[in-house]
């Protein structure tokens, strides 16, 4: 009898044991279920709702209310119930338990058996808070925006759209520190689009005035990306505004000298003079108009910046006809090369309509100066044109010159190919 008796009873013992883990295997299987009929909540709901029910027995069991896989099909089951329920109080609640069970799951699960259902509540978890934000960034609620998508951001650290979501909200909103972490963060991912992310870094930290840092940001981007012609000129840009320009054209003839049939260098050299000549002529504008307030002597400083300005755009064109001379049909170069040859001209013409209608002679000689510039960059402008027809800036540039050499017809001719262009 007590054989009999202990083999019953170790029966039973084992009966018990598999009816505890049959409730978790039983949320398992509900929930499998419901996450293939998801797309239909109608069909899929009463999965969950059985899934919940056979979770929520292990869960007051105490034989198995404290094991890894309980709390990782409790994270799992919790995290879809807060997914999709409409009470926001309950939401709230389901929420906080799935929350909880996958701390205790990533705590108690040390042989990692349940790291797949442990991942899964937590993308569940993290899609809440990414629909959130992406409604208050909608509503441009951005502050509440970079919260919802931080606390994605925290449940899976390493998803590169959340770290990319929580650094435009955080821009948006000004919280310029932390669009900088999550930029950062970026940057070191595997996130497809890194060249955007760091031309965007760059000018978070030029907003936040760090130049050191987006200087050191800028001259990482294109030591990576040695090709992108857009984060050339951002460094360009850069530099300039940080004074740092002869730095540059050091660093670039540096780069020359032991590649000199490097094409896209030159490239970037003709670049870096034509923003100077840029920055040059903006300068001049602002000089010109606080003249216009004081009746004085001219502002010396004015002759200096139209010195500057045409020495930088003689010494592009000189480094764009470099790069042309190694590829001719280098568009990018060709169709700078005829914009720095024709502005000194644009120049001459728009002082020439400056002056009184008495200089007839000095009208004259500045209007003869200023087409034989505009022819000088003629060859340009066709062969940028024959390179992209459909580029409007090529367009643009060939109808200016037509604008200035007084030639109407072609000018408007020129100006039906821009207006029958794609509309970006």
């Amino acid at each position: 009898m007590k054989i009999r008796l202990l083999t019953a009873f170790f029966a039973f013992s084992v009966l018990s044991a598999f009816s505890q883990q049959r409730a978790i295997d039983d949320a398992k299987d509900n929930y499998s279920k419901y996450d293939v009929a998801r797309g239909n909540q109608l069909l899929a709901k009463p999965f969950l709702l059985n899934a919940k029910a056979s979770i929520d027995k292990a869960a007051a069991n105490a034989k198995t209310a404290t094991s890894p896989a309980m709390y990782a099909t409790q994270a799992m089951v919790y995290a879809s119930l807060a997914a999709v329920e409409t009470d926001a109080t309950v939401a709230a609640t389901e929420y906080a338990t799935a929350s909880d069970a996958i701390k205790k799951a990533q705590a108690a699960d040390s042989k990692n058996e349940n790291s797949n259902l442990i991942l899964h509540a937590s993308r569940e978890l993290a899609q809440i808070q990414l629909d959130k934000g992406v409604k208050a960034f909608q509503a441009k609620n951005f502050d509440d925006a970079y919260k919802a998508f931080d606390a994605g951001r925290q449940i899976v650290p390493e998803d590169t759209l959340l770290i990319l979501y929580t650094a435009i909200s955080a821009s948006n909103a000004k919280n310029y520190p932390g669009a900088i972490t999550n930029y950062s963060k970026l940057v070191t991912t595997n996130y497809s689009k890194k060249s955007d992310v760091y031309n965007d870094l760059t000018t978070i930290y030029l907003f936040n005035k760090d130049t050191t840092n987006a200087l050191k940001t800028i001259a990482e981007a294109t030591s990576k990306f040695p090709n992108n012609t857009e984060l050339r000129k951002r460094e360009i840009e850069v530099n300039l505004q940080a004074g740092q320009q002869g730095d540059l054209i050091n660093k670039i003839e540096a780069a020359i000298k032991g590649d000199p049939n490097n094409k896209t260098l030159y490239y970037y050299e003709g670049l870096t003079f034509s923003q100077t000549a840029e920055s040059a002529g903006t300068a001049i504008k602002k000089l010109q108009k606080a003249a216009k307030g004081n009746k004085g002597a001219p502002d010396p400083q004015i002759a200096k910046m139209q010195q500057t300005r045409s020495d930088s755009y003689n010494k592009a064109a000189d480094q764009y006809k470099k790069a042309v001379a190694l590829d001719p049909n280098y568009f990018e170069a060709v169709l700078n090369l005829g914009y720095v040859t024709m502005a000194p001209a644009i120049d001459t013409y728009n002082d020439a309509q400056l002056l009184p209608v008495t200089a007839t002679k000095a009208y004259d000689a500045a209007m003869a100066k200023a087409k034989a510039q505009f022819e000088l960059a003629k060859p340009y402008l066709l062969k940028a044109v024959e390179l992209n027809p459909q580029s409007s800036d090529a367009l643009t540039n060939l109808k200016s010159y037509y604008m200035g050499t007084r030639d109407d017809a072609n000018a408007n001719a020129t100006q039906k190919k821009i207006d029958a262009l794609p509309k970006n």
